[in-house]
């Protein structure tokens, strides 16, 4: 039971994107491969659980499926009907309860099904195989067994999920570390992760986020966290070396092991590129968005579902870009695609040739049925951007942007933000609570009692949401804020207090857009992982003795903390352009974004592979689509989920109080731990040691 035989790693053979080899995995490895042998059947049934479905959804299209010779796709839990003629091809995740379906379904004098081809998507369990074995009469029925290995969820031509939607509670919560959940969170992730490895056949270098273990630094369960998760990944990958034919015995690649607390601000900040300002302002259920159409018939328009996904040319070529980028550039199709029809030109011949709002481009395109696909894939842009921009306008957002980029580089501090409160009272509860979360990161000490909830009073926001805001400090690990000397809150503040930056300014990052100098940290991180920068202390590796980064000993280190009395250099804005002009493509090009995509690839270096802890955003998925072109690696981006701002600030309600702690005394070394957890400890206790090799 073994993976195919192909090589589609980065150290050799033709260069394959990753949703690329996914889906080849998918379609070639998997169901073409039922076509050979004694299978005469032409059409086959493909049975599915609730996770594998999900799989393949993320993987490729019903239409893709259907060319592979599958007529029909049933559910492994439901009743279906016999279909003695058909062969079946069960993709399953190897569980018992899945096993004893598949051996009802096929023992007996009649079973449902000619033959069945059965592919597990994680490693199959020997006492699972020993149970089917052991029945005779199935196993003349059974067309092939196999390990696909592939259990994650492609959700973007350069991103995954482990689909761990509570892992930050799970993990991270009260008394999470002594819960079932905790552990099966933990090695589903990991054994998820495992099979991309498995999938692209790539063996990592294992890198994470390592915890603080010294005289002076609390570390808590909270804080092993990815050094378990990375001694799991490894685990799993070391038998894949033994198992999986062809699959690399030397490393080929990086993976770089982080969670939530690496970056609180990219959760909650404003993005103001066009794809996350979808998923954030527009009432979406995942990728799916109701778009109006004019009625046929003159009625009322009629509401139509569409995705938008990377099989759409335009949402492909704008969805990283900046919101005010996207609607000129929407708006520059729609005049270009109207001056080349000649209809068009006639048809507003009497309008003197003025210039048409966007409104009036909308329209008059809607009458030019021979470019339908064009006209309806415009117009849906033309609309969402239309309806994103007005959304913008009436909550007041640039504003809400401005101080929060404000305060994370240092231009604005307790007296901008106790202004823009009182001055903004009718603003919406959760971008007030998006604001304070922001600022809690930066000032923590005006949260601490009394002056707290003055704060939340302020803004007009509930005890929920308080926990909210302290929940997320309590994720960063901090446990000592500054505290005021006279314990008096006050709404007055010293005019000559020096503000904070929480990150620092770019060297040679152009700011061509109003509120885009924001980066996610992974930004910083990756690059410096590309340089063979990131500190061995901070971010220690799972498989390499040195316990350094491309056999360095002395590297950088990596500084995400706040500057604490660094004021921004930056210059002031001083008519910062909301839309500036840039060069557009002309007309309907956008095909060509998916011509050049492909041809790019081959000449990529080795893969680098970054997982987010507790859920990541869209603003780290485009970093790495940025970063793939500038470095020419392609970055992939895998976390527990892919979450926008709504589902953090809930994710964010979860408990992170009582955490065990362990620490250094001068006399002993105590632990609070369980017994299962002493190897992780120990391991990472001597890795700071430098005198421990991880076997």
């Amino acid at each position: 039971m073994s993976t195919s035989d192909s090589d589609s790693s980065s150290h050799g053979g033709d260069y394959k994107n990753f949703r690329q080899i996914s889906r080849d995995r998918v379609l070639l490895e998997m169901l073409r491969s039922t076509r050979t042998g004694d299978s005469k059947s032409t059409w086959k049934v493909l049975i599915m659980d609730k996770v594998t479905v999900k799989v393949m959804s993320c993987t490729c299209k019903m239409a893709d499926i259907t060319e592979e010779g599958v007529s029909l796709v049933e559910d492994l839990h439901k009743r279906r009907q016999p279909m003695t003629t058909m062969d079946a091809i069960y993709f399953i995740q190897p569980l018992r309860e899945n096993v004893a379906k598949f051996l009802s379904d096929m023992s007996g004098g009649q079973p449902l099904y000619k033959k069945a081809f059965v592919f597990f998507s994680s490693p199959f369990p020997k006492e699972l195989l020993a149970h089917i074995k052991s029945h005779t009469s199935v196993l003349t029925r059974i067309g092939g067994l196999r390990e696909m290995n592939l259990e994650y969820f492609a959700i973007d031509s350069q991103g995954f999920i482990t689909d761990n939607e509570r892992a930050l509670e799970e993990l991270f919560g009260e008394n999470g570390e002594k819960s079932r959940q905790h552990d099966a969170c933990l090695n589903v992730m990991a054994t998820r992760i495992a099979t991309v490895f498995a999938s692209l056949r790539e063996l990592p270098f294992v890198r994470y986020r390592a915890a603080k273990v010294d005289a002076f630094t609390l570390t808590t369960m909270r804080d092993l966290v990815p050094t378990k998760l990375a001694a799991a990944v490894w685990n799993q990958l070391t038998k894949y070396k033994e198992s999986i034919k062809h699959f690399p015995q030397t490393e080929t690649c990086e993976l770089l092991i982080l969670d939530r607390s690496v970056d609180q601000i990219s959760p909650i900040i404003h993005e103001w590129t066009y794809d996350a300002m979808c998923h954030d302002l527009l009432n979406m259920d995942g990728n799916k968005y109701v778009h109006e159409v004019p009625s046929k018939t003159g009625g009322q328009p009629e509401k139509k579902d569409v995705l938008l996904e990377d099989h759409d040319p335009v949402w492909l070529e704008l969805c990283h870009a900046h919101i005010a980028d996207a609607s000129e550039r929407l708006h520059e199709k729609m005049t270009t695609f109207i001056s080349k029809n000649k209809a068009a030109q006639i048809q507003h011949g009497s309008r003197n040739g003025g210039e048409l709002s966007t409104r009036e481009l909308q329209k008059m395109v809607q009458a030019l049925p021979q470019y339908s696909e064009q006209i309806d894939k415009l117009s849906l842009h033309v609309e969402i951007a239309g309806k994103i921009n007005g959304i913008i306008r009436e909550m007041g957002l640039r504003e809400f942007g401005q101080l929060e980029q404000d305060l994370v580089f240092g231009d604005a501090g307790p007296r901008e933000v106790i202004n823009f409160l009182r001055t903004k009272q009718d603003a919406t509860r959760e971008n007030k609570l998006r604001l304070m979360m922001i600022y809690s990161v930066a000032y923590p000490e005006n949260f601490e009692g009394e002056k707290g909830q003055k704060l939340m009073q302020l803004a007009g926001l509930s005890h929920d949401d308080m926990n909210a805001v302290n929940n997320m400090r309590l994720l960063d690990g901090s446990s000592a804020t500054e505290k005021n000397s006279t314990g008096v809150f006050s709404l007055k503040f010293d005019s000559q207090k020096k503000k904070r930056a929480i990150r620092k300014e770019r060297k040679g990052e152009e700011e061509t857009w109003q509120l885009s100098r924001f980066y996610p940290m992974i930004e910083e991180l990756i690059e410096k992982l590309n340089k063979g920068e990131l500190a061995k202390n901070e971010y220690a590796c799972m498989n390499d003795p040195s316990q350094s980064v491309h056999g360095t000993q002395e590297t950088a280190s990596v500084r995400s903390s706040p500057v604490s009395a660094a004021h921004s250099m930056r210059s002031r804005r001083t008519a910062g352009s909301w839309a500036r002009p840039r060069n557009s493509d002309d007309g309907y090009s956008s095909d060509s974004v998916l011509r050049h995509a492909s041809s790019d690839f081959k000449r990529m270096g080795k893969r680098i592979f970054i997982f987010i802890i507790g859920g990541a955003t869209r603003a780290e998925l485009r970093v790495c689509h940025k970063l793939t072109e500038k470095l020419k690696r392609e970055i992939i981006l895998g976390s527990s989920s892919l979450d926008d701002p709504p589902q953090f600030i809930t994710m964010f309600n979860v408990s992170f109080t009582n955490i065990h702690i362990l620490f250094w005394s001068d006399k002993n070394l105590e632990f609070n731990v369980e017994e299962s957890e002493f190897s992780i400890c120990l391991y990472v206790i001597c890795t700071c040691m430098h005198n421990f090799t991880f076997l």
